[in-house]
């Protein structure tokens, strides 16, 4: 008599329950196993596919991470209703509030003064410390090697235009996005926010409209009201981006002077304009000749093999400033980042030489020399599957523990989720609830001049998810939950 088939137990049992895992996240996907349907026992499963009864609960144990399936006590694993997408905005145009820039500054104050808290948990700032995210130990190796072989080189002042190995690499790397930009043409800059600044101030004056995502990067705003600007909120769909269509009426009625945006993995919704939708953008703003800031901070943490191109590769006449930084890839503290300002270059040079000279040259060495090993291709492999993980198994944590009808996005890369939730809740009085429990949030009216997004927030996901970040996460999940009760 044949003997029953035996369990897979060999030593890619790892491989078999990440396979089993994918099987059924695509059965869940194409709605063979609706919401509210009962998985399979864990028996029957093992029996079924031939595998250990372990290999089946590390399988399952991955779908409940990802917020797929739920365990209920006595009754079996069932399919989780997905998360929605953060419902389409609508059609906006407002000037920021002087009483709405000090409530943000107040609040930013509170974000910051809580980070010096004794065993305050951070969820807000998109901040990420650690060895999980940058390579400090092979920067480290590589400035003591170039500070040994020129050791005059912090003794003797740095001037523009700064490290030419560095600007080489930057224009080498500027192809991997579309663009194809000169070395000499490479502004060095005190991170992305002195970019960002510097281009403010070389296409605008105070009293300027200047058009903004809506929601939008939250220092944006106080950035705006340091240089007297006015800033005029453009829907941005969570899923697509900036409103290209918003932004052509706006520019038919000459009611800006500038436009800035993130169109490669927004912050704070972590999505990317549709390409035809940039190359729209591109052909507006070098048609009506209103300078378009682009914001590349996050663009090369793109998920997907393939890097969507920038706005910035579609500039035909110098219209377009494209602003970055590696202080979310590689060395936060270095402060370096960098732009090109197309026909605005020489004026950029001029503000950053009176805004702060250049940057440090061992520093840009030292990122010039990583870049140049080809180490950077491999760290950003890694770290954009380890991001990706993040943010799947955050999902899953706010499917399990924030009240129903919360909604979601589903970045596209980054470390960064926008959360909507129900119409009742106030996620300003949830940020001081949370900090009142050393757990910091950012809630949404940080991200519109206009106060928006009361019931809104963002989520960090560029922390270790340890068990103090998800307990802390299950408690603003509660707390949320307490609102509505």
């Amino acid at each position: 008599m044949p003997s029953s088939p035996q369990p897979r137990t060999s030593g890619t049992s790892a491989t078999l329950y990440q396979q089993l895992a994918e099987d059924l996240s695509l059965a869940i996907a194409r709605g063979t196993l609706p919401p509210g349907s009962r998985l399979p026992s864990v028996r029957r499963t093992s029996q079924s596919r031939q595998l250990s009864l372990n290999t089946v609960v590390a399988a399952y144990r991955v779908l409940e991470d990802r917020g797929l399936i739920e365990a209920r006590p006595q009754s079996g694993y069932y399919v989780r209703a997905r998360l929605p997408s953060p419902a389409r905005p609508a059609m906006m145009q407002s000037s920021a509030a002087k009483p709405t820039e000090s409530k943000v500054l107040d609040l930013i104050g509170a974000v910051l003064d809580a980070q010096q808290t004794p065993g305050f948990i951070d969820l807000a700032l998109a901040c990420p410390r650690g060895s999980d995210f940058y390579p400090g130990n092979k920067l480290a190796r590589l400035m003591g090697q170039i500070l040994r072989r020129q050791p005059g080189m912090v003794s003797t002042y740095a001037l523009p235009p700064g490290s030419e190995r560095l600007r080489v690499q930057i224009a080498r790397r500027s192809m991997e996005l579309g663009m194809a930009l000169q070395a000499e043409n490479i502004i060095l800059t005190n991170g992305c926010m002195e970019a960002l600044q510097l281009a403010l101030r070389a296409v605008t004056k105070p009293g300027d409209a200047v058009g903004l995502e809506s929601p939008t990067y939250f220092n944006l705003l106080p950035l705006f009201a340091s240089l007297g600007l006015k800033a005029v909120e453009i829907p941005t769909d969570p899923q697509h981006g900036l409103s290209v269509d918003a932004v052509e009426l706006l520019l038919s009625e000459g009611r800006i002077s500038a436009l800035v945006a993130m169109p490669n993995i927004h912050n704070p919704l972590g999505c990317s304009m549709p390409l035809e939708a940039k190359k729209r953008l591109a052909r507006l703003v070098n048609h009506y000749q209103v300078p378009l800031i682009e914001d590349g901070l996050y663009a090369e943490l793109q998920f997907s093999d393939t890097q969507a191109p920038a706005a910035k590769a579609f500039d035909e006449d110098g219209w377009i400033i494209f602003c970055t930084s590696y202080t979310k890839t590689l060395a936060p503290d270095f402060r370096i980042g960098w732009m090109e300002g197309g026909r605005f270059g020489a004026a950029l040079r001029k503000l950053k030489f009176a805004s702060s000279v250049a940057q440090p040259m061992v520093l840009s060495e030292t990122l010039g020399a990583f870049l140049e090993s080809g180490g950077y291709d491999h760290h950003l492999r890694a770290l954009k599957r380890h991001y990706a993980q993040h943010v799947e198994k955050v999902r899953g944590l706010i499917a399990r523990h924030f009240p129903a009808g919360t909604r979601a996005t589903d970045p596209a890369g980054g470390f960064l989720i926008w959360l909507e939730l129900p119409e009742a809740c106030d996620s300003v009085a949830l940020f001081h609830a949370a900090i009142a429990e050393n757990i910091s949030i950012m809630p949404g009216p940080l991200y519109s001049p206009g106060g928006r997004y009361r019931n809104a927030m963002r989520l960090s996901c560029c922390y270790p998810l340890d068990e103090r970040y998800v307990a802390a996460l299950t408690r603003v999940g509660m707390l949320a939950q307490q609102q509505l009760a």
